[in-house]
């Protein structure tokens, strides 16, 4: 029998089966197995450098992102600009009356860029009870006074044409001492029929004796043989020159006052039911019935009521009528022009005035009457115990300074006037006037100087109708 040299000659134990079987390890025959750990790498060392490097380059990031920003904001705000500046027309210049833009410097340079004539209307205008002739200087966006040296009639027609009179209404140039700090315009030595008297000017720094141009374009505000009573009393032929009586198939419909030889004055309630000149005549001249009988009916060119007419809350009440031939104003003292009021010529409260009106006599037929009237203030006038808010800036209230009894003044577009430095003044044209029912109230009258651009800008663009 051979030994099995790889069998431990240790004890052993033999199964039933021929298989021997190991005897159990003891506890101290194991031995534990050895595990490798890894070890944690330690952190890393920060250095004082290394935090200077990436605060910096943070910094640095956050400045470049708030770079793109602001710059994207401004490209916003550029845009937003632009598309302002190229839907808007007028940023680089003056609007026109249509919407189209012309550049300021266009502006009264005595050439029509505007297709209405905006840029060339209101350039000459009259300051003050002594007419002083001012023009508007697109150089200095001043108004300059006119020296009077080398002034003559010719300049003064046109200057009148400019302002909106026509050639024939030219009455005469003056001369007044003013002091003017701004320097003064001068006419050109040879004066051009052709062209514009804007363009007739130049700038100069002196004048000699320092003289300006006055400048009278109709022979108006002459009032005679006035008995000037308080109330409404008849009033006498000629004391109220300027008064007309405008009439429709033969009735009186409205009252007016002449401004012109052509031009009369009402309210636009009066006309804006019958706009057709055919409609109308107007009579002037006279006081009473009987008048109608020896003055001729002058017949009407055009009806112009303004455009902001309101029939409910009566704003812009007020209207232009062209007479088709002038009014022979030289030859009549009946018969003769009211002064529009100048810039700077201001009639405010409580200043007296006059009205006129043809009011029913007690035979029933119309007279031509007067009443003195003070002028009230807007905070009264639109108090609650007056008007209650319902006037406006293009309104004034005038309240008879004596109460008539029994008569009821509903007589339209009659002039309110006023008499200031010797020269009378339309102020108002009736709107509604004292009612029997409301006697308390003042009554109320378009305000003519609120109108003044309105006026001339018509009496401009129809000159020559």
């Amino acid at each position: 029998m051979t030994t099995n040299q790889f069998l431990d000659s240790g004890p052993c134990f033999t199964r039933d089966d021929g298989v021997q079987k190991l005897p159990p390890l003891s506890r101290s025959d194991v031995k534990p197995q050895y595990v490798h750990h890894v070890a944690p790498k330690p952190p890393p060392e920060i250095s004082l450098s290394s935090l200077k490097h990436k605060s910096v380059k943070q910094r640095c990031v956050q400045f470049t992102v708030a770079a793109v920003i602001c710059l994207l904001l401004l490209l916003l705000v550029a845009g937003v600009l632009l598309a302002y500046y190229f839907s808007s027309s007028c940023v680089h210049g003056v609007q026109c009356g249509d919407g189209s833009c012309v550049w300021a410097s266009q502006w009264c340079d005595g050439a029509k860029d505007c297709r209405s004539g905006q840029d060339e209307a209101n350039c000459v205008r009259l300051h003050g009870s002594s007419f002083l002739l001012q023009i508007y200087s697109t150089q200095s966006q001043n108004w300059r006074t006119v020296c009077s040296h080398g002034w003559t009639d010719q300049q003064g027609r046109a200057s009148c044409q400019q302002i909106g009179f026509s050639r024939g209404t030219y009455l005469k140039s003056g001369r007044q001492k003013t002091d003017s700090h701004d320097g003064y315009l001068m006419a050109k030595s040879a004066f051009n029929p052709e062209a514009s008297i804007l363009q007739q000017l130049v700038f100069s720094n002196t004048c000699p004796y320092n003289s300006a141009v006055t400048l009278r374009c109709t022979d108006c505000g002459i009032g005679v043989n006035s008995s000037r009573a308080s109330g409404g009393r008849p009033a006498s032929p000629g004391a109220w020159p300027w008064q007309v009586s405008l009439q429709v198939a033969g009735s009186h419909r409205c009252g007016g006052a002449v401004i012109s030889p052509y031009w009369i004055v009402t309210a636009a309630h009066c006309v804006a039911r019958a706009s057709s000149p055919e409609d109308w005549a107007v009579y002037a001249g006279v006081v009473d019935p009987l008048g109608t009988l020896f003055n001729p009916a002058r017949s009407v060119s055009r009806v112009l009521a303004h455009e902001g007419f309101n029939w409910l809350t009566r704003s812009n009440d007020i209207a232009l009528m062209r007479l088709s031939k002038p009014l022979g104003i030289a030859a009549s003292s009946d018969i003769r022009p009211v002064c529009l009021p100048n810039v700077g010529v201001n009639v405010t409260a409580p200043q007296k005035g006059w009205i006129t009106r043809f009011s029913p006599t007690d035979s029933g037929s119309l007279h031509l009457t007067e009443a003195q009237v003070s002028l009230m203030n807007a905070a009264y006038c639109n108090s609650s115990t007056a008007h209650d808010g319902r006037i406006s800036q293009d309104m004034l209230c005038a309240k008879e300074t004596e109460a008539v009894a029994n008569k009821c003044h509903t007589d339209s577009g009659g002039p309110l006037v006023s008499l200031k430095d010797g020269v009378w003044w339309l102020i108002g044209d009736s709107v509604w006037g004292e009612h029997c029912t409301e006697r308390n109230k003042p009554g109320v009258y378009g305000n003519v100087t609120f109108f003044l651009e309105w006026i001339y800008y018509q009496m401009r663009k129809h000159q020559d109708d």
